[in-house]
């Protein structure tokens, strides 16, 4: 049995000196890639940041019909570390809040899922230090 593999496709391309924009099916995203910034889009970390977020919250929306898990809403924050020399992501903390009546064991276990299943965490979680918690919202 061959294992399944799913492409994805992006195209971006340099607007001015000040951003770009990036393509895929019928959406496109201001890109960050002013070399002073810009505030009003976000830069290849953020954007980096947001794709983990996004795995995860995605990965909630795939697996709490499975665990028959009640959810009311999802959010993340994160944080990331970048080192200058070689430039790169040293390490990723983030923290998922949960709006929800289930108990701590079943938060836990959401939480569990959501790493076992993640594509972009797992990815990240090899290459970087990946690492975060799961609460409860007040």
């Amino acid at each position: 049995m061959g294992m399944i593999m799913l492409e994805y496709h992006v195209t971006a391309h340099r607007i001015d000196a000040h951003g770009s924009q990036a393509e895929t099916k019928e959406a496109s995203i201001i890109l960050d890639t002013d070399m002073q910034g810009r505030p009003d889009a976000f830069n290849p970390a953020e954007l980096f940041l947001a794709s983990i977020a996004a795995c995860m919250i995605k990965g909630i929306e795939r697996v709490t019909p499975i665990l028959d898990f009640h959810l009311l809403g999802v959010e993340v924050t994160l944080h990331g570390i970048r080192q200058d020399s070689p430039p790169k992501m040293v390490s990723v903390t983030y923290e998922l809040i949960v709006d929800t009546t289930e108990t701590d064991q079943r938060l836990d276990l959401l939480h569990k899922n959501v790493r076992k299943y993640g594509t972009i965490s797992n990815t990240i979680a090899e290459a970087t230090n990946l690492r975060g918690t799961i609460r409860r919202k007040e």
